[in-house]
């Protein structure tokens, strides 16, 4: 194993049912596989990683743009990709964000776009440069 390399992420959700519509859609398009489930949560799986979704004790809600998790950003395989996951996602409870600036939101170099869910949770998937 790769000294440094991400282990796991966990995210707290208010509503475990909604993310997984969400989220778990996107990590499966994404190619991450379902790893394990319990009553309150799940988690995915792609190489060494996994991300878990576990609906939180505490109600606090969570937001992007507070202290804390601001984004997740994901590689993806190219440019077309990118395109059809971010059209897509918005029948699976994601929003677009920075519309008026896509893909480019990220400068003139970057290809990506950016969607936040209904819990306020913001994702990038970006597209290889070149």
């Amino acid at each position: 194993m790769t000294a440094g390399l991400l282990h796991h992420v966990e995210l707290w959700v208010p509503d475990l049912a909604r993310a997984e519509r969400s989220i778990g859609w996107l990590l499966g398009e994404l190619g991450w596989v379902e790893h394990q489930r319990w009553a309150r949560g799940v988690s995915w799986k792609l190489g060494p990683t996994y991300l878990v979704v576990e609906h939180s004790p505490a109600l606090d809600a969570h937001h992007r743009r507070g202290t804390g998790l601001n984004h997740l950003a994901f590689h993806v395989a190219d440019r077309a990709g990118v395109d059809r996951l971010v059209r897509e996602a918005v029948d699976h409870g994601w929003s677009p964000l920075f519309a008026d600036k896509y893909p480019h939101a990220g400068g003139a170099a970057h290809y990506a776009g950016y969607l936040e869910n209904a819990d306020g949770f913001e994702v990038e998937l970006v597209a290889p440069i070149g």
